[in-house]
């Protein structure tokens, strides 16, 4: 579990395919590697990993067909945001965040408004539903808070605090970016469901 709040800015050094698979080394930047044991989790722009070489510069992990088919895939040179997953104790200051992405969406538009930036994301339409106005997502792995809902489409509003420590500075219209819903709406759905099918 991670909490979407981002320890560092990494990049992506090499992309080794490996039949439909990958072998993906990050440069971590900042992140504090020296806690990091083999097989432990971090999350590179949302998406769960698992860390299989380390050293101080940076890591490795393996990347499945299914993982590179649901997420906007990693490519040389590319920005991830990262997150090594919460412990116990730690607090949760964003919200709570599996790693495991929805799906990708696509930025409609990222303007300045006051000190801040407004993005407008545009869902695919089967998460769309999950998305409300107050309500949380995750966008390359960055706890956010929705703005407003309209259609398949919702806004989020950036603080410069979000834009200074994160890879969503470099974001335009067109972008891709890695989708992940609160899971709360997907266990409300599903109670909802459940309950309306037993009744």
């Amino acid at each position: 579990m991670f909490t979407g709040i981002i320890q560092a800015v990494g990049r992506v050094a090499t992309v080794e395919p490996r039949g439909q698979d990958a072998r993906v080394r990050i440069d971590s930047g900042r992140l504090d590697l020296t806690d990091v044991a083999l097989g432990d989790s971090i999350a590179c722009n949302g998406v769960c990993l698992t860390v299989i070489a380390a050293d101080m510069t940076g890591f490795d992990v393996d990347v499945s067909a299914e993982t590179l088919r649901c997420t906007r895939g990693f490519q040389t040179g590319q920005t991830v945001n990262l997150e090594k997953a919460m412990r116990v104790q730690d607090r949760l200051g964003g919200h709570l965040v599996s790693g495991h992405v929805d799906g990708v969406a696509s930025v409609v538009s990222f303007q300045p408004a006051g000190e801040c930036m407004e993005l407008v994301i545009r869902a695919p339409e089967a998460l769309a539903r999950y998305v409300v106005a107050k309500g949380s997502v995750a966008i390359d792995g960055v706890s956010l808070t929705v703005n407003r809902v309209a259609d398949a489409g919702f806004s989020i509003n950036l603080i410069p605090h979000t834009l200074e420590n994160t890879g969503l500075h470099g974001l335009s219209a067109g972008s891709a970016v890695n989708l992940e819903i609160d899971m709360m709406a997907r266990y409300a759905e599903r109670i909802l469901t459940y309950a309306r099918e037993m009744a």
